[in-house]
């Protein structure tokens, strides 16, 4: 017990300093708001910085990944955005091994990688052609909401908005608007 109140303080700390963000609850009023037909998210904690010199895409080993605690983090999110009662449309992440384990560990739907959400943060994914990908789907998004398992980098440079690991920002792709989300 005390053992996952430690989990979700940690948690909770990491998440609740955020400015302008508004509690998962009004997830769905925030899309909402703002016509968004994206919501993208930080995927889930994984402590260090950046990717070792050794990164190679296809071997998790030689990455950055999700510890127990962002497991975690991924699992709660994951309850919560259940709850919220929104139904993704399409589930998308980055190749990189810390989105996918985030995208299954959520456990709200099917998903599938996509390379225009891969970090372009030390050059192991050409930033231009990253973000060309990423622009073409958003250009041809279908109805509903799609979610994005994505990076820092990447949120930052279609939003401007800074986040933190397990954050969500909604996005219209069609206006740029966006408004910051994250769990109380």
């Amino acid at each position: 017990m005390l053992k996952n109140l430690t989990i979700i303080f940690t948690f909770v700390v990491a998440l609740g300093s955020i400015s302008k963000a508004e509690p998962i609850s009004s997830l769905k009023s925030a899309i909402h708001e703002i016509n968004a037909d994206v919501v993208f998210m930080r995927h889930a904690l994984a402590p260090g910085f950046g990717d070792p010199a050794n990164f190679e895409l296809q071997d998790c080993n030689t990455q950055r990944n999700l510890d127990q605690n962002g497991r975690e983090q991924a699992e709660l999110i994951g309850e919560a955005l259940k709850r919220s009662d929104i139904h993704f449309s399409e589930i998308l992440s980055s190749e990189w091994c810390r989105c996918k384990e985030t995208a299954s560990l959520l456990k709200i739907g099917e998903w599938k990688t996509f390379s225009g959400l891969n970090s372009f943060f030390q050059n192991y994914a050409d930033e231009e052609k990253t973000l060309e990908n990423l622009r073409r789907k958003l250009s041809g998004l279908e109805d509903g909401v799609t979610l994005m398992i994505t990076h820092q980098v990447v949120i930052q440079a279609v939003t401007g908005s800074s986040t933190r690991s397990g954050e969500l920002v909604v996005f219209n792709s069609a206006t740029k608007a966006f408004k910051n989300v994250v769990l109380n």
